[in-house]
């Protein structure tokens, strides 16, 4: 069955279970990536020692949101 034809069929379907296959096929996308959060743990951690050393400036949160 091809792609679109999977697509009419799942139009035809009631609200209920269309949600569903949604969810499924969403949460079957949304996987972590544990080499990504690695990475991105490695850089917020570089980022914080920077910051307390003095290497790093911070900005205050009104600044960044422009309030």
């Amino acid at each position: 069955m091809k792609s679109q034809e999977i697509l009419n069929e799942a139009l035809s379907l009631k609200p209920q279970d269309r949600f569903i296959i949604v969810e499924g096929i969403l949460s079957s996308l949304d996987h972590p990536d544990k080499e990504l959060d690695e990475i991105w743990g490695n850089e917020a951690v570089a980022r914080l020692k920077a910051y307390r050393t003095g290497k790093m400036k911070g900005h205050p949160i009104s600044e960044i949101f422009n309030d």
